[in-house]
Parts: C-alpha cells; structure tokens; sequence
C-alpha cells in the first residue's frame, strides 16, 4: 500500500438531477425503439433530461450545495474546485469551475476543469485526493455534471435513449487513521478515440455555416467495439485498483460501477464474484450520466443507508478515450 503524507477522505456528499423525466414510452414516440427493446439492451427504464435554460453548472452548484451542507465545510474553508464535465457551461473559457466558485462563495478556492467523459469522477477524485496526500491542500470540492442530452441526435436510437443528465458533488478533506483513498488506477486507450467521439466544434474541425446541420457534432460511439471495451476493462481495472492495495475482490463492502449498461455491470459482477446486494445500480432510474453517475450512485447508496461509515468501496468507470478509471477508498474521515 502506498505511504502518503496525508489521507484524503470524503467528508460530504451531494448529488442533483433535472425535474424533466423521459421514459423509454416518452423515446418510443420520436424514435423507431420500445421500452422493451431498451431494458432488455441496457436496463434503463427512464432518465432525467434538462431543459434549455438549465446548464452543467446549474446542476453542479445543486449538488455542490448538498455536499458542503453534508460536510459541514463553509465555502471559504474550500480551496481548490475540480469540476469533471465535457458539457461545460462555455465552449472554450471560462471554466466551469470558475463560475461556481463565484456562485458559491468559495473565494480562496483555485479551480480548474478536467475532461474524461464518463471516467471524469475516478480522474477527478484522484487528483482532488493527491492534493490533499501531498499537504497542499486541507479541504477540495470535487464536482462531477454532465448534459449530455444537449449533445446526442435525437434521430439516432442507438444513442440517444442512453443518457441523462445530472450532477454529483463530494467534499474532500484529511483523513484520519486508515480511512479514505486508498488505490487508484488511470487508463487510456487511444487507439480507441474514433469509437466513441463529437467530431466537430473543436480546433480539428470548428463549426461553421457549412457543417452547422451536419450530425457529426452529436455524439458518435460504435456500440459494439465500446460494448466489448467496457467488459473487459471493468473487472480487469477493478482487480488492478485492488491489487495496487494489497486487497481482494472479497474484502470490497460496496462495488459502485459507472451506469452504462446492466449487461457490462453483470459482467464486472461476475468476475469479481460479488453478489447484486454489494453491487450499487441505478441506471434504471437515470441512464448514463457520464461523469455524474459513480457520485449520483454513491449519494443514492448514502441517503438509503446502504453507504456505511468505514466501508471499502471500489468505484470503477470507463468511457470516451477510451478511458479508464478505478478508485478504491473507505467511506469517511
């Protein structure tokens, strides 16, 4: 196990969603598609969509909201903001961290955004948790908020009955004794990057009158080739986090996958040998949420009393890069 000058460990969390819920009955009506045809391909029953007025930041700042109200840490105590998203508030600047910092009164924090789709939590929480291993920083709001809804073709079924949008929030701060993070795990595999993809709107190719209407700036994922990432990364990063820490699959109180698809979350159980009463599940209710799914999870688990003080925790994610991540840590301070 790795000896680090601190521990960092989670001392609140929050988590928010839209009011707007759209069922697969709701999909089945603009889309050649069926509630069936849904939950027997993924598990989702319904998702969570955001209106047009309604952006990242406004999610995040929900969520960041109820984590600092769960912490009992003010605003000014936090000095560092990470806000997980690839759907931030503006295409280039500011950053999404800067205006919840100003919208959040949390005046001595230093922010930035970093993007990992729908591994941004597992990247996220280990860097706000090496900040505080390394003594910079005493207390670190990590956000995760994700809008996906504004960026997928609604002609498309393969991809737009798939996510949702939300926001999750933790707060992080020192630990003290055996508690928090333990192990972490970061992947890529970029051979991968054209597999799940928005292909215009950046500096490769930017926006412009004549690509405006072109559907290459909704979201792309060859389902098949991601499907088959997804399976086999999950199980195997998870396996690798737990090594890292000199633990097992059996010592893992609370396995909180990311919600993609029931079917990669059943393959990753399988492996691990973990039974469903240990494994979190909500895609069900939300879809995937990219970034926002591992910490909306974790706060569902914590609000129903399956999130335990001193409980090992494993959290895994995987998405566009192709990216991984895997995060292993003890509920609390």
């Amino acid at each position: 196990m790795l000896k680090r000058q601190f521990r960092a460990g989670v001392a609140g969390i929050g988590s928010a969603v839209p009011d707007r819920v759209m069922t697969n009955d709701d999909w089945a009506k603009l889309v050649d598609t069926s509630d069936e045809w849904i939950r027997a391909r993924t598990g989702i029953a319904e998702r969570r969509l955001c209106d047009d007025s309604t952006a990242a930041s406004d999610l995040a700042y929900a969520a960041a909201q109820k984590a600092l109200k769960q912490s009992g840490v003010a605003p000014a105590e936090i000095e560092l903001i990470i806000v997980a998203t690839t759907t931030p508030d503006y295409p280039v600047f500011p950053s999404t961290a800067a205006l919840l910092q100003e919208k959040l009164g949390c005046a001595r924090a230093g922010g930035f955004d970093l993007s990992a789709a729908c591994s941004g939590f597992g990247y996220a929480f280990y860097t706000a948790a090496q900040f505080i291993e390394n003594g910079e920083c005493q207390k670190v709001l990590l956000i995760c908020a994700d809008t996906l809804s504004k960026n997928m073709d609604y002609t498309d079924r393969n991809v737009c009955v798939l996510f949702g949008d939300g926001a999750g929030a933790m707060v992080l701060a020192r630990a003290a004794g055996a508690g928090g993070h333990l192990a972490s795990v970061l992947g890529l595999r970029g051979s991968g990057a054209a597999d799940l993809i928005v292909k215009t709107g950046g500096s490769r190719e930017p926006l412009t009158a004549g690509n405006i209407q072109s559907r290459d700036k909704y979201i792309y994922m060859n389902g098949k080739s991601v499907f088959k990432f997804a399976v086999q990364i999950m199980g195997e990063a998870t396996e690798q986090v737990l090594k890292k820490a000199g633990l097992k699959p059996e010592d893992i109180d609370l396995f909180v996958p990311h919600q993609a698809n029931t079917r990669i979350i059943d393959a990753a159980m399988k492996r691990l040998s973990l039974p469903p009463e240990k494994v979190v599940v909500n895609i069900q209710k939300y879809g995937n949420t990219s970034s926002a799914s591992i910490p909306l999870a974790l706060d569902e688990a914590c609000q129903d009393g399956r999130l335990q003080k001193g409980m090992l925790v494993a959290a895994c994610g995987f998405g566009a890069g192709l990216s991984w991540a895997a995060n292993l840590f003890r509920w609390g301070l």
